[in-house]
């Protein structure tokens, strides 16, 4: 990989509250673009004052569009691509010949320090490989991961990663550690995240070994930097235990559309239960309220939008399903890290990671566990 961006140089993408917002969009990314990225961005105008637009497309479908939404009004400026990243696109093909695209474009503006954001519901191996070219890994970190919010029965909390890395050592579990915990401070304003390491047992002496090692490495991190609460296991996904859950992308992502398939199972056996006889139906008007807060909790559009970590810029992923709520939850969340200057809580946690690894040598301790061996050690 060339060259990695400095330290000094992320620190330079951090906002102030004063400053105007500046969010690029692939208009043409997603199953039902560009409607629904226009959507989306209409209700962020709703929602976040100080925020502009740059759209990318194809101006000749995006246009005639503009008029249903008049919220976007004085707050976007369109910038016509003809090309556009398809679904079934190679991102090593769509590297090499992808730069007249919506979705290069748009990452472009956050390279060259035009944008603060860049959102987009297209091609995820497109978009990763795109944003790891144009943005490079911040100085220090070996993978980037993507990490998204995930409902709680008090609050949401960070998952990761859900996707990138089908495998991660324990540096990169470490790593993921950190960034999540940035992300869950500037995000869910939790000042003190409680991270746990997703296993297959709480005992010391279960799971994988790079698992293990991740784990001890994490106990010797600053408790300003890293409140670390142990293993949890996969129903903690689910519990209040948690507010940073920490994987590899395999893992990760797996739960993440296993939870999503739960909770679309949930809400049709539940619609077909309250159609089931008039007295269902009366139930039904009687607690709606209830249904309803069950519904904002565990719809996967409150929780649409996954941020690429460890790149000296600000990219999300959408659901290429989403509808424009969705999008627009996406759209929020770039804008809370922005704000919250995620970047640069980042970047000051890699600086207490390296002076503790460096104490773990010192001290002897074993750092050579570098894979996957894919053997479980006392599975249950």
């Amino acid at each position: 990989m060339a060259a990695r961006l400095n330290k000094s140089e992320t620190l330079k993408l951090a906002l102030t509250d004063s400053d105007p917002l500046v969010i690029a969009l692939d208009a043409m990314g997603g199953d039902n673009a560009p409607e629904m990225v226009l959507e989306g961005a209409a209700i962020a105008c709703a929602q976040h004052e100080d925020v502009r637009f740059v759209l990318f497309g194809d101006e000749r479908r995006l246009m005639p569009l503009m008029a249903q939404y008049p919220a976007l009004r004085g707050r976007y400026e369109l910038r016509h691509t003809d090309e556009a990243v398809k679904a079934d696109d190679k991102p090593g093909q769509v590297v090499r010949r992808g730069r007249g695209t919506s979705m290069w474009k748009a990452i472009a503006m956050v390279k060259d320090g035009d944008a603060a954001v860049a959102v987009s519901a297209g091609n995820t191996g497109a978009l990763m490989a795109m944003s790891v070219l144009q943005l490079r890994t911040m100085e220090g970190i070996h993978r980037p991961a993507i990490a998204s919010t995930w409902p709680g029965p008090v609050r949401q909390k960070v998952v990761l990663d859900l996707g990138a890395n089908l495998e991660a050592d324990e540096d990169s579990l470490v790593q993921f550690a950190l960034m999540g915990t940035a992300f869950a401070r500037a995000v869910l304003g939790i000042a003190q995240p409680r991270v746990g390491l997703l296993n297959v047992g709480e005992e010391e002496q279960k799971g994988h070994e790079y698992v293990r090692t991740a784990a001890r490495k994490l106990r010797r991190l600053p408790g300003e930097a890293m409140n670390f609460i142990g293993f949890v296991e996969g129903d903690d996904l689910g519990s209040d235990r948690a507010d940073v859950v920490v994987t590899d992308g395999f893992t990760g992502n797996v739960a993440l559309k296993t939870g999503e398939g739960s909770a679309k199972l949930i809400f049709q056996v539940l619609a077909d239960a309250l159609r089931s006889s008039w007295l269902s139906k009366l139930g039904y008007l009687l607690a709606r309220g209830a249904f309803r807060i069950m519904r904002d909790r565990l719809d996967p559009n409150v929780h649409n939008g996954g941020v690429f970590l460890g790149l000296n810029g600000l990219v999300i992923k959408s659901h290429g399903g989403s509808d424009g709520v969705g999008f627009a939850h996406a759209i929020s969340m770039g804008i809370e890290m922005a704000r919250g200057n995620m970047l640069a809580q980042i970047a000051a946690d890699l600086d207490k990671y390296d002076e503790t690894i460096k104490l773990t040598v010192d001290n002897g301790m074993d750092n050579s566990v570098q894979n996957n061996s894919g053997v479980e050690v006392n599975a249950r």
